[in-house]
């Protein structure tokens, strides 16, 4: 960081340490103690997916990486935003061999190139009637919790209002600020309606 940019109140951004997704599986533990909350086996990487050849074999590259060990297949979705997510699951959901291969992904793309590209990985939790997303930003090297309202109820043209459960991701970041990395500034818990896995 430059004197310039430290005189106009620039920051360096934090390094990406995808060694943070590792603490998933004790942020687990403290979800399901606390407040019965069990991993679905499901979750995702999004991230914005350059034109061309070179990430088509990227793309292929991550999908036999995963598919090697005879694990799930990995499924590409891409959002009404146009990110694409490379979604992961596991039957019977397990934890810490979702959050390996979340890791390979987001490592894969890293190593090749295209971690300017990442977003976000999240990993979905339930309780049998709500679903949430731990989502860890790429850029930040933090997590936020997004939790959709439950029965939000219907608007007049029949389509379901899209409303935050504000009062459990408030809940689920002062239960995890000791397993997790939490992202402190809450104007960066984006919402990621309809991403895979909630």
């Amino acid at each position: 960081m430059g004197l310039l940019d430290s005189i106009l109140g620039r920051s360096k951004p934090a390094k990406p340490d995808l060694d943070q997704l590792f603490g998933l599986p004790s942020a687990a533990i403290t979800l399901e103690a606390s407040l019965g909350y069990t991993t679905t086996g499901a979750g995702s990487v999004a991230f914005r997916a350059p034109e061309g050849r070179a990430f088509a074999d990227v793309q292929a590259e991550v999908q036999a990486l995963l598919d090697a060990d005879g694990g799930p297949k990995v499924e590409v979705e891409v959002d009404s935003f146009g990110y694409t997510w490379l979604v992961c699951r596991t039957d019977p959901p397990d934890l810490s061999a979702l959050v390996t291969d979340l890791h390979a992904v987001n490592s894969t793309l890293q190593d090749s190139g295209f971690g300017p590209t990442l977003l976000c990985s999240l990993a979905a939790f339930t309780d049998g009637t709500r679903t949430f997303g731990l989502v860890y930003l790429f850029k930040r090297g933090t997590f936020y919790p997004f939790a959709p309202a439950v029965g939000s109820g219907t608007t007049i043209d029949g389509s379901t209002p899209q409303r935050r459960d504000n009062v459990l991701e408030i809940q689920l970041r002062d239960l995890l600020k000791d397993d997790l990395r939490v992202e402190p500034e809450t104007s960066r818990w984006f919402a990621v309606w309809g991403a895979p896995g909630l």
